[in-house]
C-alpha cells in the first residue's frame, strides 16, 4: 500500500493553504474589527455559537479546495454581519434580547443559597463558595449576593 498520498499531495495544496489561509485570516480580522468590540465580548450562548461557526468556516476555507476565497470571505462576512444585526436588534428590543441572551440569575443572597435557581442553572454550592473565596471573601456570609451572569461568570456583590 502506498502511504505517500496520505502524507503529501504536492506543493500546490500547501501553497494554496498558505495564500488562502493568510487572506481569509486577514478578512476575518478586518470583519471583526469593523463589527466592533461586542463581537469579541465575553461569550454567552449565542456568541459561542457564532464563534464556533466562524472557526468552522475558516477551517473549511483553509482545507477545502472547492471553496474559493471569495465564497469563504462572503461566509465569514455573513456570520459577522448576522452577529452584528442580532446584537443591534437585541440592544433596542427587550424581547429580542431575552431570546438571544439569558438573564442573570440570583444564586445566593445575604448568606442564603437560592437552591431552586441553583438547581435550574446546574450550579453547586461548592462552585458558588469557590467563587466567593476567589473574590477574596471567607464565606457566603461575607457577601451581599452571588449572581450567575448571562456569560456564565459568577459576580460577587
Amino acid at each position: 500500500m502506498d502511504f505517500e498520498p496520505l502524507l503529501f499531495h504536492g506543493w500546490s495544496g500547501i501553497l494554496r493553504t498558505l495564500i488562502v489561509g493568510t487572506m481569509a485570516y486577514a478578512a476575518l480580522v478586518l470583519f471583526l474589527r469593523v463589527s466592533g468590540k461586542r463581537t469579541l465580548a465575553k461569550l454567552n450562548a449565542f456568541d459561542f455559537v457564532v464563534t464556533v461557526a466562524l472557526g468552522s468556516t475558516l477551517s473549511a476555507i483553509l482545507l477545502q479546495e472547492s471553496i474559493a476565497l471569495a465564497e469563504g470571505a462572503t461566509a465569514l462576512a455573513l456570520l459577522v454581519g448576522l452577529q452584528y444585526l442580532v446584537t443591534f436588534v437585541s440592544v433596542r428590543s427587550r424581547t429580542a434580547a431575552k431570546i438571544v441572551r439569558a438573564e442573570p440569575t440570583l444564586l445566593a443572597r445575604e448568606g442564603v443559597f437560592c437552591h431552586r435557581a441553583m438547581k435550574r442553572e446546574r450550579i453547586t454550592e461548592d462552585e458558588v463558595l469557590s467563587a466567593v473565596r476567589s473574590n477574596g471573601h471567607r464565606d457566603l456570609q461575607d457577601v451581599e449576593a452571588v449572581v450567575l451572569e448571562s456569560d456564565g461568570s459568577l459576580s460577587i456583590l
